[in-house]
């Protein structure tokens, strides 16, 4: 009950500071306007548009280059819009997810909701030579699966950046506290990404996955929490070369017993040279430390790659990277202390005149995804979305993962999860603040398990999920 009122108060919170908002815009506006600033900040999005047709973001002459380090932790993006105030947009969000079985599919078999209710907020604040970027969504969900129950769930993604002639420091937080694996939650819709998404959202580039701690599996129950807290230095040596310096700490912990929860500290270096205002080349070296809690064993990853990257602002985002890969145990397995393998990741996000499509890969060892004390993962990404009419945008997703234990608990070596989703989803405004959202999303696993004790020991699982989701959102006000 406690649990349920402290939400409860969050979300009324959130309405309250949403409705307070309307008169106070509306008494702005009546007043004076401001003189334009005399230096330039970073975007207004489109304040007056119904936002039924976002074609106009994806014009290469709207958007700014995508200037991050080759060998640095975010993932390559098309661009930024052009932000010319600072502004914060708050707003609710509701959602309900319908599911053909019970997240533990020990517990009795039959169809479930959850439903979603929360506040979201998005906020830019610039300044001449740095930025603040912030996303947020939470609140409760209420389930009718005993097993599952009610409780809260939490997303929040950070950017703060700091920019001179010859430096970038760049500060990162990803946090989520969500009833089940990050992996396909929410579908295609709002309820999969923190803010209040749409063209208001504030664009923060994701850490590249390497660097966020593995949920790449559905054996692993119940709620957890997962951090990644990122620093990053760059010095531009020349026009042409940069040198990039980050460290990045991950932690998984759950809340229901029997998972692996882990720590994961991260150092990479990487130098990077431009060939032209299209194409860098680079080198890296990471080291990766996998600890476990309450398991002795730990992992020790050194990797270094080759890099190649291609942009062109607005319409493709290409980056691919492999290289050595040398992993050495703290215990050692079948009479052996070091592993030596190869990682390689690839990205490309492609952008048409009405539609898109991102496609990724990566293989290397990853964390084990609190089922696993280490594994060999791979894991292939595709997406895609149209614009379908002037208010309809249609998208398509699927991702699978193939997650090989180096060893688990007892000494047996690879047990091995295959996991995937795919989905559809349709999405619309509904005028100028509101949108709405329908997705379907299928999810599928099969597990070989030579021996087994824990809570996600279905060696079978298949799940039909339809989500609906409503935002709501005030417009945006701005700072300065």
């Amino acid at each position: 009950m406690n649990l349920w009122k402290q939400s409860a108060c969050w979300i009324i919170a959130a309405g309250a500071a949403s409705l307070w908002a309307v008169p106070l815009r509306a008494q702005q506006e009546g007043e004076e306007k401001p003189k334009p600033a005399t230096r330039v900040l970073l975007p207004l999005p489109d304040l007056s548009g119904d936002q039924q047709d976002d074609s106009a973001n994806h014009d290469p002459q709207n958007l700014k280059p995508d200037n991050g380090p080759l060998t640095g932790v975010q993932a390559p993006t098309l661009g930024f819009p052009d932000m010319r105030h600072s502004y914060w947009v708050p707003g609710i969000q509701f959602s309900n997810t319908v599911r053909s079985s019970p997240l533990i599919q020990s517990a009795n078999s039959g169809w479930t909701s959850v439903s979603y209710a929360a506040g979201n907020l998005s906020l830019f604040q610039g300044w001449r030579s740095s930025s603040l970027r912030m996303d947020y969504s939470g609140g409760s969900y209420f389930s009718n699966d005993d097993v599952q129950g009610n409780g809260q769930f939490h997303q929040l993604a950070l950017e703060y950046q700091i920019n001179t002639r010859r430096w970038q420091l760049l500060f990162i937080e990803q946090f989520s506290y969500l009833p089940q694996s990050s992996f396909g939650f929410g579908a295609s819709t709002g309820l999969s990404s923190p803010g209040i998404g749409g063209s208001l959202g504030v664009p923060i580039p994701g850490l590249q996955g390497t660097y966020v701690p593995s949920q790449s599996n559905f054996a692993s129950v119940g709620s957890r929490y997962s951090s990644s807290s990122a620093a990053q230095l760059t010095y531009q040596v020349s026009a042409r070369t940069s040198v990039t310096l980050a460290s990045v700490y991950g932690i998984l912990r759950f809340v229901e017993p029997g998972n692996i929860e882990s720590n994961n500290p991260n150092l990479t270096a990487g130098y990077n040279y431009v060939l032209s205002h299209k194409d860098t080349i680079g080198i890296s070296y990471r080291f990766s430390v996998y600890q476990y809690l309450g398991i002795p064993q730990a992992l020790g990853d050194h990797s270094a790659q080759l890099n190649y990257g291609r942009k062109i602002t607005g319409r493709m985002a290409l980056q691919l990277a492999a290289g050595p890969e040398i992993t050495t145990y703290r215990i050692p397995i079948a009479n052996r202390s070091q592993r030596n393998s190869v990682s390689g990741n690839a990205t490309l996000t492609y952008a048409f005149k009405r539609s898109g499509v991102s496609v990724n890969y990566s293989h290397g060892v990853s964390g084990g995804g609190g089922a696993l004390v280490g594994s060999s993962a791979d894991q292939v990404g595709v997406s895609a979305n149209r614009q379908l009419t002037r208010v309809w945008q249609g998208n398509l997703n699927f991702s699978y993962a193939k997650n090989t234990g180096l060893a688990n608990l007892n000494g047996v070596s690879s047990p091995a999860y295959n996991s995937w989703y795919a989905g559809a989803g349709l999405s619309r405004p509904l005028g100028r603040e509101t949108d709405f959202s329908i997705a379907y999303q299928a999810q599928n696993q099969n597990a070989n398990l030579t021996s087994c004790s824990g809570p996600g020991c279905s060696t079978s699982y298949l799940v039909h999920q339809i989500i609906l989701s409503f935002q709501w959102h005030t417009r945006p006000f701005v700072l300065r």
